[in-house]
């Protein structure tokens, strides 16, 4: 009877089945079998990824989240994996939406956008080895994006936007504030400042004022009767300037005034 040969490659292994029943797994290489009654079936042992297609996820607080997920499997069982699933990796990645529905709808939107990575977590050991159910271990799983709705995402913007114009409108407020206080501020410094110079201004005119009047007050103590009939004499010259004004003296003095030019023409003129 003639053999047929297979060739099993590296990372895979061969399932011999006997009239289509199972009956030993080979090792990769060059395979001997007997065509119509035996029959080799290769299962691959290395590592594969698999992205799970969008699918909707509802939250705690009823928000409707598209999950993408990608993850990384291999065959660690192959009987398991051929012969006691129909299809092992789709009950995979049903068991994965499964879990993943489980932990995000015990979250809030907010909670869920901001916690993939914990939520990657929770689904990798919720979902443990599956080599006793699939002969299938998940080596790597990852979230890849959870997007709300339509709606949802406008109502987000919406909020951000009205979020942004209040933090700017009280950043306005409060740097409009600063500016009053500082003015305010600056004026009252302003207004502090010139009373201040101006009280030191009339006190110094003060205290030069009256250091003129005790100045006069001593020089008067010293002064003789000549002085004064001297500032007689002077304030009957200024008042005789002016040609609209009449001076009047005493005659018993006459003769002293006469002695001053401008007062003796003055007189003369009066008199005659």
């Amino acid at each position: 009877m003639p053999f047929g040969i297979k060739i099993v490659p590296q990372n895979n292994v061969g399932l011999r089945e006997n009239l289509g029943k199972y009956s030993v797994t080979v090792d990769s290489g060059i395979q001997f079998y007997v065509p119509i009654f035996q029959k080799i079936r290769r299962v691959s042992m290395a590592m594969s990824p698999l992205r799970l297609p969008n699918y909707s996820v509802i939250t705690k607080d009823n928000a409707d989240v598209s999950a993408s997920v990608t993850l990384n499997y291999h065959v660690t069982d192959a009987v398991k994996y051929m012969y006691e699933n129909t299809d092992s990796v789709e009950s995979m990645a049903q068991l994965v939406r499964g879990h993943l529905r489980d932990i995000i709808g015990r979250m809030e939107l907010n909670e869920a956008l901001g916690s993939t990575a914990l939520i990657n977590q929770e689904l990798s050991i919720a979902i443990g080895d599956l080599t006793n159910t699939y002969g299938i271990n998940v080596d790597r799983i990852n979230i890849d994006e959870l997007t709300p709705s339509r709606a949802i995402q406008e109502a987000m913007d919406k909020q951000l936007t009205a979020d942004r114009e209040r933090v700017a409108a009280i950043a306005a407020a409060e740097g409009q504030a600063r500016s009053i206080d500082l003015t305010t501020k600056a004026k009252n410094d302003a207004l502090m400042s010139t009373a201040k110079a101006e009280a030191d201004a009339t006190k110094t005119r003060a205290d030069a004022e009256k250091y003129r009047i005790d100045t006069i007050q001593e020089a008067l103590k010293s002064a003789d009767q000549k002085y004064f009939q001297n500032q007689s004499i002077e304030a009957f010259k200024t008042l005789g300037e002016n040609p609209a004004n009449t001076v009047v003296v005493p005659s018993d003095q006459a003769h002293e005034y006469g002695q001053i030019p401008v007062i003796g023409k003055l007189l003369k003129d009066q008199l005659n």
